[in-house]
């Protein structure tokens, strides 16, 4: 058993409360004119995120004194639960649809989406997987099928809610981690032929898919459609300039861009704190995902390093294709900005996942 540190990594710990208060400060500023209208009550988003951080933080403070090999032991656990969740969403009257997507089992504002916890189960399962069967990952079939067989039948019950931005990134996730244990790039290629086939039978496949491609390509086209949310966050990052208009002064928020707390809240950002702020915003994910990638390569086992990656790689393409999507280099997709956006179940996720890398931190050498 490797030696444990007296103290987790400090610096990862100050950067996730950091980018956990701009987002706070964030959800409220961009949700109270639209909670005000709605529910009468400037702060109900606000309350409610607040409530989410606060279960988030003493998850994350519980499973950063979890030795990280407990979770190698439950990985099967934890991944047939969500599969079982996966399955439960999909039922009439057990799961609840919003935005035209049954992802939802709760009541009311209070639901857990599981495809959300999905991700995390998928990246302990698959560390437990790689750092027992490295040796075979080089082998077409009995490593690299096993391997994302899994990942697509997952991705395959997320997509019959459907949530494309949520499968993307436990996809990409997986793949990174496949990548790294060592897999041969030519078995990559002949995946990626067939990935990108399926992606794009995907999007043919449902029309408002089909827009949001069009869309992407040209906003104007369509200004009052499908373009509409991409070209009023365009409205409200330019504005914003070097300073921005100030904390609290963004006039986007005011019904032009729709629920602008959730995906879109880095456009309220960057109108509000300007390119300063939302440079600062990003260089905080950078410092967190270097510390991340620090822990991977220090970690004691090829478990934990596998783990730290997933949970890194995960951040990093959910940070990569939010701010992509939202600055108008990538098509509208469901994707939270990790830790910023409003949303129960993406922020407690976040925080479970940085408690896991916080225990992997206590073993690292570094």
């Amino acid at each position: 058993m490797p030696t444990k540190k007296t103290t987790p990594d400090f610096i990862l710990m100050i950067v996730t409360f950091m980018l956990l208060a701009v987002g706070l400060t964030m959800v409220y500023s961009a949700s109270a004119i639209w909670a005000d209208y709605k529910f009468d009550d400037s702060f109900f988003f606000a309350k409610r995120q607040m409530l989410f951080a606060g279960v988030g933080i003493v998850a994350m403070f519980f499973i950063m004194n979890v030795d990280y090999w407990t979770w190698r032991t439950w990985a099967k656990v934890l991944i047939i639960v969500c599969f079982v969740l996966l399955l439960l969403v999909l039922i009439p009257g057990i799961g609840n649809v919003r935005n035209g997507s049954r992802s939802w089992i709760g009541v009311g504002a209070f639901s857990v989406q599981p495809s959300e916890f999905m991700k995390l189960a998928m990246i302990v399962f698959m560390a437990k997987f790689l750092s027992e069967k490295q040796k075979l990952i080089t082998s077409f079939r009995k490593g690299l099928v096993p391997s994302l067989g899994l990942v697509f039948l997952a991705f395959g019950l997320i997509m019959l809610q459907p949530d494309l931005g949520t499968g993307t990134v436990m996809v990409g996730t997986s793949v990174v981690m496949i990548f790294i244990a060592g897999a041969r790039i030519s078995h990559f290629v002949w995946f990626g032929v067939a990935g990108l086939a399926g992606f794009v039978a995907l999007v043919l496949s449902a029309p408002y898919r089909i827009k949001r491609i069009t869309s992407f390509l040209d906003p104007w086209e369509d200004p009052l459609g499908s373009g509409f949310q991409i070209i009023q966050s365009l409205y409200a990052i330019g504005p914003g300039g070097l300073f921005g208009l100030g904390l609290g002064q963004s006039r986007q928020k005011f019904f032009y861009l729709p629920e602008p707390q959730t995906d879109f809240i880095f456009a309220i950002l960057a109108e509000e704190l300007g390119f300063i702020g939302g440079s600062f915003v990003i260089l905080l994910f950078a410092l967190l995902l270097w510390r991340g990638i620090r822990i991977a390569l220090g970690a004691p086992d090829l478990y934990g390093s596998f783990l730290a990656v997933g949970i890194i790689a995960m951040v990093a393409i959910q940070v990569m294709i939010n701010i992509g999507v939202v600055t108008g280099l990538m098509p509208v997709t469901g994707i939270t900005l990790p830790f910023l956006s409003y949303g129960g179940s993406s922020l407690t996720l976040m925080l479970m996942a940085i408690g896991v890398l916080l225990n992997i931190s206590r073993y690292a050498r570094y």
